[in-house]
């Protein structure tokens, strides 16, 4: 190999460069988090800045929580002046897509969020770890009786699925002594970036239409 190949092969700037470009394409995947993926992370604080600008152009924004260790892209908003001179927010087409959730999947991140809260208060561990049957009992209470068990519980556990899915929960693997045990057994690491999704007016809001579901559910069983 010549000189000039190797003095081209161990130019940083093109190694930053593929850092970069490897950077961006996780980060359009999805979360980038520390303990999943450190050296990764250990890149990305130090080439934020140039990430940001990449973003910008994007129409997007660098969520970065050094604390809880995760980052991810999030749309952004554009402000604009109107002709009256007052300035407005303008969506730029979305890069990254909303995705509707429907009720009971929003019920269990409102619960998980809510048990994130009080498992954050009590000062004790930095993981939340839930057990299936624990995420079963929570949801249990807020959905129509049923006299179908299995059939509740099925249900259920394609929420849990879902909100694995969307990122917000892991499974956590089983010892290899337990690979034939129950379903039951399983648990799942309640992920902290829940905690950028769903913030304080989310829950407020929900906790309103959960009153109002709970309502529904006692006249219907009343009536």
């Amino acid at each position: 190999m010549s000189k000039v190949a190797e003095t081209h092969l161990d130019n940083p700037r093109d190694s930053q460069s593929a850092d970069l470009s490897v950077l961006l394409i996780s980060l359009l995947k999805g979360v980038v988090y520390q303990d999943v993926d450190p050296i990764r992370w250990k890149q990305l604080l130090g080439l934020q800045a140039r990430v940001r600008e990449y973003a910008a152009v994007l129409g997007l924004e660098l969520i970065l929580d050094e604390a809880e260790a995760y980052a991810f892209f999030r749309s952004r908003k554009i402000e604009t002046d109107d002709t009256d001179g007052s300035s407005q927010e303008k969506a730029t087409p979305r890069l990254i897509a909303r995705r509707p959730l429907s009720f009971p999947v929003s019920l269990l991140l409102a619960l998980l969020r809510k048990k994130l809260a009080e498992f954050d208060a009590s000062g004790g561990e930095t993981r939340l770890i839930l057990s299936r049957d624990d995420i079963l009992e929570l949801m249990r209470i807020f959905l129509p009786a049923s006299s179908n068990e299995a059939k509740l519980v099925d249900k259920i556990d394609q929420h849990i699925n879902k909100v694995v899915e969307l990122g917000f929960l892991r499974r956590l693997k089983q010892d290899t002594s337990s690979q034939h045990a129950s379903a039951q057994l399983k648990h799942y690491e309640v992920r902290r970036i829940l905690k950028a999704f769903v913030d304080a007016q989310w829950l407020a809001d929900f906790d309103l239409k959960l009153e109002q579901y709970k309502q529904q559910l006692i006249e219907k069983e009343n009536g």
